[in-house]
């Protein structure tokens, strides 16, 4: 363990999680508000914290790979804390501690999930403060820290792979990781700003489109208003709304390859090629469009063939299966397959090295060939059979992974539920609802849940911000800290 290395580590971090308090405070002088004084005093302590931990760090000591677990873990606990700062500082904002750590928490995880109420009147330095979490979170703090400090070297390496456990995929490009997460922020930055054009030309202010498109691209789901993207009542608004959360749901690295990647061929083509020839994007799109159409359907069924019925359905559809958790309608009062069906979408999630939550696409794609693997060995047992994703042959290694994923996440959401059901009085289905919410880090649930958090008790709000934090780390890299192994020299 290189204590030191950490300190060094967390600094820079505290550095540049400091730029949301900033930018509340700018917007506090912009429009006159009495929160200067609160973004101020968050600024100035998350300055003078990370300068201290950055002096305390040892040049000459390098990040290890079981260092970077501890940094994931810690950074993800710290900034969570320290970005609660401002919910206490400002006056009716957070009643209570875990209440203000909920929402920071919630924030930079990009769950969504909220213990606010009465957002339409809240300061816009609030509200932007809110949104600029989720955004510097649905990239990654750590990925950002590796595009902007060089000076971790071979640290950063490792600081990607806790961050983004899985992501062999990505890992494999020809493109050191500095670079790699360069072009991942740029991509990032250009989809941010395209949407906020979007938006504004589709009849937002200009505050509110760059507040949602913030929380578009990093799927986080805060909105400005109590009424989400329902306030607006545009079907323009809610197709620029589908439209970057399915794009934002995509692999990043294969943003990437689309637009550089291109050899001796027509752009369009390459870029058509690119997402075509992809099975993950591929069983992606189609879950996006079963669940659709189920949801749809039933909704006209049990309503009428109105314009209204398939805008709310397609809507909350992509938005829950891209677990954004973006609403435009009161989906508790529908069909129970619905709501059922929406949940259970988040489970999947987006795809890997996409700013989603859920299990994630590729593993489902993995466990689905897997499964049909088995079924052929039982048919011919002594033959050999590979699987094969995009004409890839699948090492067994990563086959085990995911199985292994999978059981640690089913263990997790059992324990997390129990949990809930201990602490407090909610019923079976709110809390089911609640853990699948924050562990897909999808934001809003079913039942007492549905819009709103504020209702549970500071123990069981503390459970699900573990969740939250889980999701956003894949599982693995937070219970590999509890493992005695870990600490043992």
């Amino acid at each position: 363990m290189q204590p030191r290395a950490v300190f060094g580590i967390l600094g820079a971090l505290l550095l540049i999680s400091s730029t949301t308090f900033l930018c509340g405070l700018i917007t506090a002088f912009v429009y006159e508000e009495q929160t200067i004084l609160p973004f101020a005093a968050c600024l100035v302590f998350s300055l003078v914290a990370g300068i201290g931990f950055w002096l305390a760090r040892d040049p000459s000591r390098e990040l290890r790979s079981r260092d970077a677990f501890l940094v994931v873990g810690l950074s993800y606990a710290t900034i969570g804390l320290v970005g609660s700062a401002p919910f206490l500082l400002i006056p009716n904002i957070a009643s209570s501690i875990p209440d203000a750590v909920f929402e920071s928490v919630s924030g930079f995880t990009t769950t969504g999930a909220t213990v606010l109420s009465g957002l339409d009147e809240y300061p816009k330095s609030v509200l932007l403060y809110r949104q600029l979490l989720q955004w510097v979170g649905g990239m990654g703090i750590i990925v950002l820290a590796v595009a902007i400090l060089p000076l971790l070297g071979v640290g950063g390496v490792q600081l990607y792979k806790a961050e983004a456990p899985g992501s062999e995929r990505e890992l494999s490009m020809p493109l050191r990781v500095k670079e790699t997460a360069k072009a991942l922020w740029m991509i990032y930055v250009g989809l941010t700003a395209a949407c906020s054009i979007a938006y504004a030309f589709a009849g937002m202010s200009v505050f509110d489109a760059i507040c949602h498109a913030l929380s578009t691209v990093a799927i986080g789901g805060f909105s400005t208003h109590d009424a989400s993207i329902g306030y607006f009542n545009s079907g323009v608004i809610e197709s620029v709304a589908i439209v970057f959360m399915l794009i934002s749901g995509i692999n990043f690295m294969i943003h990437y390859i689309a637009f550089h990647g291109r050899r001796g061929e027509s752009w369009i083509g390459h870029v058509v090629r690119s997402y075509a020839n992809d099975s993950e994007i591929r069983l992606y799109l189609a879950v996006i469009l079963v669940v659709t159409t189920v949801v749809t359907v039933r909704l006209i069924s049990a309503t009428d063939l109105s314009m209204q019925s398939m805008r709310d359905g397609i809507f909350q559809s992509v938005s829950f299966a891209t677990t954004t958790g973006f609403t435009t309608a009161n989906y508790e009062a529908w069909p129970l397959v619905c709501p059922a069906l929406l949940l259970f979408a988040s489970f999947i999630g987006g795809c890997t090295g996409s700013t989603a939550g859920g299990i994630k696409v590729y593993r489902i794609l993995l466990l689905a060939h897997q499964g049909i693997r088995e079924i052929r060995r039982l048919i011919q047992p002594g033959a050999i059979f590979n699987v094969l994703v995009d004409g890839r042959r699948v090492n067994d290694r990563v086959l085990e992974t995911a199985w292994g994923f999978l059981a640690v996440y089913a263990a997790s959401f059992v324990l997390l539920v129990s949990a809930m059901l201990m602490l407090g009085d909610l019923d079976f289905k709110s809390a089911f609802a609640a853990v699948a919410a924050c562990l897909n880090n999808l934001g809003p649930g079913l039942g007492e849940v549905s819009s709103n958090y504020q209702s549970l008790s500071g123990g069981e709000k503390w459970v699900l911000m573990f969740a939250m934090v889980l999701g956003r780390l894949e599982i693995l890299t937070v219970l590999v800290l509890f493992a005695p192994r870990y600490w043992r020299r």
